[in-house]
């Protein structure tokens, strides 16, 4: 038989926290609230904090073992006993209304996790467990509390909530639009493909175009930022989501084939530029940045796709653009263009190549007597109505101050009649709508010529030039005849 001496050393050398304590109090005054007509025993405690003190004071220690004193850093017991206000305090008031109400409700053995505190002020995260001995249960005079220390524990799972909480609102404050997506499926599809011993991955997208739409299904969309909701106009998570098919739509099939065939090739890092579509159908051209994360690369279940918006900048460019081949006054095609445009013609055709040169009649005189302003005003009359002369290929730009050239591509002298017959009747309606005492007459000297392959393009335009000097020179000796039709 075991000595009540081998139990009394087993609880002193226990490797864990051992308090052995006297409940009765407790359930005494729990006996007289209870005549008194409480029944919520959390509600009674919340309402005074006097009662939960009372509580507290109610239970006595009668004995600790050496892993007590030690944790909590007391040199023996009647200190600790003497300083227990400054173990049980702070955070652990609140708590200790819910192993109570245990009691309460009449369980004999609780557990919880609570907050004490050691005598040098060191938080402790416990877990404690409180069990009624039995043959006690009817006075509870002898209770066993063990705690075990999980300081260590809970420091590290705050320090992950709080390492969780950072690393989200930098994904959710992010001023770049983030994805995090599943690619498993496909690359489970990929594979497949793979296993059926196809090599040539650009010739079978070729033959079978529908494998891409298969793909664009398979992808999970499992997180997005708030950047994202407001870049696609989307007022929560779940819309986006189900609208996806408005964001990703048009050109952004083929831009999906390129990044599949740069993933058969193992570049799971792409950047490129797409466009996407806001959920109210605006473009919006995106640089995309996409990686499979690099513990993820043997299922690319977990990918990030960052998106930025360049809307402004490659509107920019286009408009830098515009302006480098066109002329802002008129908005036709400008000087630059025009040369590139004839020597590309001059070498590839098609033939044959008509030109028709044109030269504003009057507009020296209207800058002279009315102003610049009034000569401006006519030239966008000659660009509205040039505008609507000709269409692709064929092209008009405006190369000098009042100098026009059409170049016509595959348009013999035939062609050229009916654009000069189409050139009268425009010039006739514009200026029937610009009729009144400030209005100016619109009018063109024209020369045309045509050359065929193997002939000189160069000769063309001189040819075109003298005629078009002939008719101007027609137009001011008929000047005093009155409005004439250009011809």
């Amino acid at each position: 038989m075991t000595s009540s001496d081998d139990f009394q050393t087993m609880f002193d050398l226990a490797p864990v926290s051992l308090w052995l304590e006297d409940y009765s109090g407790l359930k005494q005054l729990f006996d007289r609230w209870r005549a008194e007509g409480v029944t919520d025993l959390a509600a009674h405690l919340q309402a005074d904090p006097s009662r939960r003190a009372a509580c507290m004071a109610s239970i006595q220690v009668l004995r600790v073992n050496q892993k007590t004193l030690s944790l909590f850093g007391a040199a023996d017991q009647d200190e600790l006993v003497a300083r227990l206000p400054d173990v049980f305090r702070d955070d652990m008031a609140d708590r200790v209304i819910g192993e109570l109400a245990q009691f309460w409700a009449g369980h004999t053995e609780i557990q919880n996790e609570t907050v004490n505190y050691a005598l040098d002020g060191r938080r402790l995260d416990v877990n404690v467990r409180i069990r009624i001995l039995p043959g006690h249960e009817h006075d509870w005079s002898r209770a066993l509390v063990s705690l075990d220390d999980i300081t260590a524990r809970v420091r590290a799972e705050r320090m992950r909530e709080a390492s969780e909480r950072y690393a989200r609102g930098l994904f959710e404050r992010s001023p770049v639009s983030l994805w995090v997506e599943d690619f498993s499926g496909v690359k489970r599809l990929l594979d497949g493909v793979r296993a059926q011993g196809i090599r040539d991955f650009g010739t079978f997208l070729k033959v079978h175009p529908e494998f891409v739409g298969r793909c664009i299904q398979e992808i999970r969309v499992l997180d997005v930022n708030e950047e994202t909701l407001r870049m696609f106009g989307a007022p929560d998570k779940p819309t986006l989501l189900r609208s996806l098919s408005r964001v990703f739509r048009g050109e952004m099939h083929d831009s999906f084939a390129e990044q599949l065939r740069d993933l058969w090739d193992g570049k799971t890092t792409q950047q490129r530029e797409v466009v996407n579509y806001t959920l109210g159908g605006e473009a919006v051209h995106i640089y995309m940045q996409f990686s499979v994360l690099a513990d993820r690369q043997d299922n690319w279940d977990l990918v990030l796709l960052s998106l930025v918006d360049i809307t402004a900048r490659r509107r920019a460019e286009a408009y830098l653009e515009y302006l480098g081949t066109h002329d802002v006054l008129t908005q036709l095609r400008n000087r630059t263009f025009y040369t590139e445009e004839i020597a590309r013609l001059s070498r590839k055709g098609p033939w044959p190549l008509s030109i028709l040169t044109l030269d504003m009649n009057g507009l020296k005189q209207v800058n002279d007597q009315v102003g610049h302003a009034a000569g401006d005003a006519l030239l966008r009359r000659a660009g509205e109505v040039l505008a609507k002369l000709v269409d692709a290929p064929s092209c008009v730009a405006r190369v000098g101050g009042d100098e026009f050239i059409v170049l016509m591509p595959d348009t013999d002298e035939r062609g050229v009649r009916s654009v000069r017959e189409h050139l009268n009747t425009l010039v006739d309606l514009n200026n029937q709508f610009y009729a009144g005492p400030s209005g100016h007459l619109l009018s063109f000297a024209m020369g045309a010529a045509t050359c065929r392959q193997g002939e000189s393009v160069d000769t063309a335009l001189q040819a075109a030039d003298r005629a078009m000097y002939e008719d101007k020179a027609r137009h001011y000796e008929a000047e005093g005849a009155g409005p004439r039709r250009v011809n």
